[in-house]
């Protein structure tokens, strides 16, 4: 277990197997390594933005979410040698894809980073963030108007 003073959300308490390993650290931040995600609840129900809080670093916390909630098929493709980072187990089922969030001033210009995908080896709790090659991919994709279509879908 490992107790963290985190400036966003106090003194939080991280079990050992709730702990993410980033080998090569984050982008921008090579030396923050060890993290877990922190999931808000509204409602009874899973928030669509979860945080990514850094165990290195307590006044670090990005938010993060699942790219397939703005974007349906979303599928940037890596070289398998990329993927070394997240260990000897890859199969798609133990993989979870994180994009990072951008809210600036005004909230309706929210983007997520499509471009630079966090994926995470859930079963070996090991991860990196890798800048995919693709063009069909943006760095600053609004999602506003579409958070707001599928929340009142909903």
């Amino acid at each position: 277990m490992v107790e963290v003073n985190t400036n966003a959300f106090g003194k939080i308490a991280i079990e050992d197997n709730k702990i993410i390993r980033f080998e090569h650290g984050i982008l921008g931040f090579p030396d923050l390594k060890d993290f877990t995600l922190i999931f808000n609840i509204e409602k009874g129900a899973e928030s669509s933005i979860k945080w990514l809080q850094s165990l290195d670093e307590p006044n670090f916390a990005m938010p993060v979410m699942d790219p397939n909630l703005v974007m349906e098929e979303y599928m940037p493709v890596f070289d398998r040698e990329l993927l070394k980072p997240l260990g000897e187990n890859i199969v798609p089922e133990n993989l979870m894809m994180l994009v990072t969030v951008t809210v600036p001033k005004e909230i309706t210009q929210t983007t997520v980073n499509l471009k630079a995908p966090i994926i995470v080896n859930v079963e070996e709790r090991k991860a990196v963030q890798l800048i995919s090659e693709d063009d069909t991919y943006s760095i600053k994709y609004a999602i506003y108007d579409k958070i707001r279509a599928k929340k009142a879908g909903e």
